[in-house]
């Protein structure tokens, strides 16, 4: 596996595991009936943020965005968010894109990591994210409407750097 910068040739990839977790309804508060251009202007942004995707050959497997977590005095604290195509999930993909982008965030000088809305009942990824230093700052109860746990709580998850 690989983890590079994106480019816009990976979008033919992407889009359909952003459109797939958007439908599910489990981890991410995207409109299910999302476009490819809403998914594509909800991932892709311009600098200071930096996309990322992990492939194995021609194989997109997983994606990663990053960059300030809020602007001005709040923009010494990075965030992420991760796609990890179904398939290739439980094999170390979002583990491996999560290293990465602390990595680059130490790289850029952040003074730390900041997740808003990881729902608490995606144990696999708040699983990975503790092992790699973050803590649960907080849960905001009822946050989110999974579409079939029903209301479940949002985590704050932080990682000093």
């Amino acid at each position: 596996m690989e983890i590079r910068r994106y480019v816009e040739s990976d979008w033919a990839q992407l889009w359909p595991v952003m459109a797939e977790v958007a439908r599910a309804q489990e981890t991410y508060a995207y409109e299910p009936d999302m476009t490819a251009e809403q998914g594509h202007a909800a991932w892709v942004a311009p600098e200071p943020w930096e996309t990322f995707v992990a492939v194995d050959g021609d194989r997109l497997l997983g994606s990663a965005r990053t960059g300030p977590n809020r602007p001005g005095p709040g923009s010494h604290v990075a965030t992420a968010s991760f796609l990890v195509a179904a398939d290739a999930r439980g094999q170390g993909v979002g583990t491996a894109l999560c290293r990465y982008v602390l990595d680059r965030a130490r790289e850029r000088g952040y003074a730390g990591m900041q997740f808003n809305a990881v729902v608490e009942t995606n144990r696999g990824a708040v699983v990975v994210y503790e092992r790699l230093g973050f803590g649960i700052v907080g849960t905001v109860p009822g946050a989110y409407e999974h579409a079939t746990a029903g209301r479940v709580g949002l985590h704050v998850m932080y990682c000093p750097l």
